[in-house]
């Protein structure tokens, strides 16, 4: 289990901001050199009263979602089970809120063995491991099934976090969730990250997805605690339907 609190990632802070003039869907976002721990603490999302808006928000939209999505949940687990040796369910330690580690589940779209072939795959293939190093993605990843490509694709094989989403180790909106080796990537603003659970969209799903650059995308994250709010919420989730439907940036 990891355990690393916030606190101790963000001991010291300075104030300097550098800004980039580059609007995504008509918001500013921010490339962040340091983060201040003052700021962190003021988290003006979370309401005075204490009332938590966002997992009230959270477990009403997962409610809807099941009563949905139940047959394709089922039919998309089936197909995968069928397809392929191994459990439909992929269950894949990630890093939460207040930095602990959970299980978040996906439908598997990767062989069983993928670490494995991973490991091999970047001992020899130096450009793929330069790619691997810069943004933890395989554009063209040999370890992916004909179906899993297809769920990847189409986002379905992230149905199965509505339950994380219950549990409450996930939202339906935050930063993407992260495995251990990420952190480093984050560095002193992991202690924003760490602030809210991880999304199963987000303002990085709804600006490009893979094709944002890693970087940029800590940025959104980081905007995302400073400035959600129920409003900010809404809005990301209903942009996520027309970006899940032009599959942009979706591998």
């Amino acid at each position: 289990m990891v355990a690393m609190p916030a606190q101790s990632i963000a001991s010291t802070r300075s104030r300097a901001v550098k800004s980039e003039d580059r609007p995504v869907h008509g918001q500013a976002f921010f490339d962040y050199d340091d983060y201040s721990s003052e700021e962190d603490d003021d988290d003006s999302s979370e309401f005075s009263t204490g009332f938590d808006w966002f997992r009230i928000l959270d477990i009403a939209l997962s409610l809807i979602a099941l009563t949905v999505f139940a047959p394709l949940l089922l039919v998309v687990g089936i197909a995968v089970k069928l397809t392929s040796e191994g459990p439909a369910i992929f269950r894949h330690r990630r890093i939460g809120r207040d930095g602990r580690e959970f299980y978040c589940f996906k439908f598997r779209t990767m062989v069983c063995d993928a670490d494995k072939r991973l490991a091999v795959l970047l001992r020899e293939n130096p450009a793929a491991r330069a790619e691997w190093e810069r943004d933890h993605k395989l554009r063209n990843d040999p370890r992916i099934t004909p179906i899993g490509a297809f769920l990847r694709k189409t986002s379905l094989d992230e149905l199965p976090q509505i339950f994380n989403v219950l549990l409450g180790t996930m939202s339906w909106v935050g930063p993407r969730p992260i495995v251990a080796g990420e952190i480093i990537r984050y560095g002193r603003r992991f202690n924003a990250y760490c602030k809210v659970r991880p999304g199963i969209t987000g303002l990085w799903q709804i600006s490009g997805r893979n094709d944002t650059s890693y970087r940029r995308r800590v940025a959104m994250d980081v905007l995302y605690v400073r400035t959600r709010s129920p409003l900010l919420y809404s809005m990301i989730i209903f942009r996520t339907i027309p970006a899940v439907l032009r599959q942009h940036g979706s591998y």
